[in-house]
């Protein structure tokens, strides 16, 4: 039980009013759990409402059916709530941290985020959750009193260590730590030689829980690949015959929506017995005991992480590497590209604002144009290039 809001949790969930609080003090909320503000100061962000117009495969332009960002975020948010329910976590940081991890996502999904970590490459380069903790600590500015959201510690945590633990052991990087990272950690410690709280662990197998099925559901529309295909992937492969065998002859998309749905509820149901499986031997008696540990909290069983590994395996080669997407990651990558260095070899075109931002050049420039071109959408990087070049080729 949490006292001040009447909630339930497990004792090893992150509870509100142990929180360590926000990098600049703020009074406490008699309506709202910390974490409530931190996921209600994400929905309200400019970066957020950013992500309806940021694809996460498709560009924008190729149509208005595919997977957004924002979309994207609010299922993983939807599925890391469910989860976080029944293991008794708190549901409202796994929700603030599903909704904030693709702030910092650049437009043209990762074809865009390469190009521009290439642009980078001289500048301290450019890492897409780097990039969301820039957003969350430095580049939003709406408040009187700080830049930033001035999130929580936990929420932030949570973010940094989508992946897992930034440091190895005792204290080896496992690579080379992102500048906004390491300058933001420097004053405010997120701990990155731990795994996070139980509820980002959660909200991390979320992301790939929707990330997987629903590429295979945006693919199939997209005629990059058939049903028929799938039988190269065993567990998929077992939902589809499966909806088959109930519904003869079901048209396609009905097909697609059943079997899809299938594959969301069983590799949830997998999780959640891998995790309380760990949870039972661990004992941990709070959240601080799962940092502590040495492996996640938060697993599907060997059995379905190998199914993850070969349905990304599967989707690399039949939908990422697809010549359609190819052809639209390259072209996607040139605009990047192209728009970097016109506004590193012209910082007069970029908006007032910007130009005040960028000093008197060097890395400090590099980093501003970065973060302007990261916080573009699909479309508007496409309508800047073609106010620049006149097209939509590259240079």
């Amino acid at each position: 039980m949490s006292p001040a809001f009447g909630i339930t949790y497990a004792p090893y969930a992150t509870l509100p009013e142990r929180s360590r609080g926000r990098l600049i003090a703020e009074p406490e909320s008699d309506s709202r759990t910390p974490f409530q503000r931190d996921r209600d100061r994400i929905v309200h962000s400019t970066a957020f409402r950013r992500l309806k117009q940021k694809t996460q495969v498709f560009v924008a332009d190729e149509g208005d059916h595919y997977r957004t960002r924002l979309t994207h975020s609010l299922e993983v948010a939807q599925i890391a709530r469910s989860i976080g329910r029944r293991l008794g976590l708190n549901e409202d940081l796994a929700e603030a941290v599903s909704l904030a991890h693709d702030l910092g996502h650049t437009p043209f999904g990762h074809a865009g985020e390469e190009a521009l970590a290439e642009a980078m490459r001289d500048w301290g380069g450019f890492d897409h959750n780097a990039q969301t903790l820039r957003l969350l600590t430095r580049l939003e500015r709406k408040y009187a009193v700080f830049d930033g959201l001035n999130l929580t510690w936990e929420t932030l945590e949570g973010v940094v260590k989508h992946n897992g633990p930034l440091i190895g052991v005792s204290g080896a990087r496992k690579k080379p730590l992102p500048e906004p990272i390491r300058d933001y950690n420097a004053t405010h410690d997120l701990e990155l030689g731990t795994f996070p709280g139980p509820e980002a662990q959660v909200a991390a197998l979320a992301d790939d829980i929707a990330y997987n099925n629903h590429d295979i559901d945006d693919g199939l529309r997209a005629a990059l690949f058939a049903v028929e295909d799938l039988n190269a992937v065993g567990f998929v492969a077992a939902a589809f015959r499966e909806v088959e065998a109930l519904h003869p002859g079901l048209e396609p998309p009905r097909l697609i929506h059943e079997a899809v749905r299938r594959l969301i509820d069983r590799t949830v149901r997998d999780l959640l017995v891998e995790t309380r499986r760990r949870i039972a031997a661990a004992a941990p008696r709070t959240a601080e005991d799962i940092r502590a540990l040495a492996t996640p909290i938060a697993a599907f069983s060997p059995e379905m992480e190998a199914g993850q590994r070969e349905l990304k395996a599967f989707l690399f080669e039949h939908m990422y590497r697809h010549p359609k997407v190819k052809a639209m990651t390259a072209r996607a990558a040139d605009v990047v590209r192209d728009l970097f260095k016109r506004y590193i070899a012209d910082p007069a075109l970029l908006p007032a604002a910007w130009q005040e931002r960028g000093g008197a050049g060097g890395a400090r420039l590099a980093r501003v144009i970065a973060d302007y071109i990261a916080g573009m959408t699909d479309r508007y990087a496409l309508d800047e290039h073609k106010r620049l070049f006149g097209g939509a080729g590259s240079s």
